[in-house]
């Protein structure tokens, strides 16, 4: 079952053809978690999403409030027996209607669901080994932070990960500066100090980075910082870590055959998982 434009169907026949997501990449999305009948994050998720959309010059519909569409999710959760654990999507696209000039800037919208096994987030011990990713660069400019389904170059950076058997690859902005691995963003944790890219250098204002930002700052004795990362800088570094709403926290283990401890990311799991039991 999914959601289209507030109506739960099981008929997704009308959603191609002359879909401007599917011809012109003319949407954004927000992958969300549901744990325990609620969507986490909800407020940091809608008003990235209301961003987004008017970055994109998509007109906002009066109705689409974060009460209206906080329920939307829920009741496709329970038509789909999946309220305690599960992965959503939305994706908001413009209406039909033109080339690459669109006739109008409405909008129709699109939720789909799946469960998940884990209600809290768990760091995978396994090795987890990442590359640098050079055929294309991600532009530092606006357009460059928000999710809109033009993701070219992370299906290229994804296929070649899977070839050459890396579990990541990292992405570089044109001043070869790294900005976030392919699935979410970075952190990197260096002479006491957890710094991420700011998102002026073209990174993803994720969601989990918000929190881990947060979070980080409430263990004593570590700077947080946001700031540029290169490429030399990877293996001086203690600790490197990929964050995103799904996975919470995901470990680099090893990078070119440095291989990197886990103390700060188990610290600031444990962090996450209060958190998000005491709210």
């Amino acid at each position: 079952m999914i959601n289209f434009n507030g109506n739960i169907t099981a008929d997704s026949s009308n959603l191609l053809v002359n879909n401007r997501s599917f011809l012109y990449g003319d949407a954004v999305f927000e992958t969300l978690k549901i744990v325990n009948h609620k969507i986490l994050f909800l407020e940091d998720h809608y008003f990235r999403l209301m961003a987004s959309m008017r970055i994109l010059r998509m007109e906002i519909p009066m109705d689409f409030t974060m009460e209206n569409i906080e329920n939307q999710i829920l009741t496709l959760a329970k038509a789909n027996n999946c309220e305690d654990a599960a992965r959503v999507r939305m994706t908001v696209y413009r209406n039909d209607g033109g080339f690459y000039l669109p006739t109008n800037n409405t909008i129709s919208y699109l939720i789909t669901i799946s469960p998940t096994k884990n209600r809290l987030y768990f760091i995978d011990k396994t090795v987890y080994e990442v590359e640098l990713y050079k055929d294309f660069y991600i532009s530092k400019q606006l357009i460059s932070t928000i999710k809109s389904t033009n993701k070219a170059i992370y299906i290229a950076g994804s296929i070649f990960a899977n070839e050459n058997g890396y579990d990541n690859c990292l992405l570089l902005n044109e001043n070869k500066n790294i900005i976030e691995a392919l699935n979410g963003n970075l952190f990197m944790f260096i002479n006491n100090k957890l710094i991420t890219p700011p998102i002026s250098e073209g990174c993803l204002n994720g969601i989990m980075r918000k929190q881990i930002l947060a979070l980080a700052k409430k263990i004593e004795n570590i700077e947080v910082i946001e700031d540029v990362i290169s490429p030399f800088d990877l293996q001086k570094a203690d600790e490197l870590f990929i964050t995103n709403v799904i996975s919470g926290i995901q470990p680099i283990t090893i990078y070119r055959k440095k291989t990197f401890e886990t103390i700060v990311a188990n610290k600031l799991l444990v962090l996450l998982n209060d958190f998000i039991a005491s709210n």
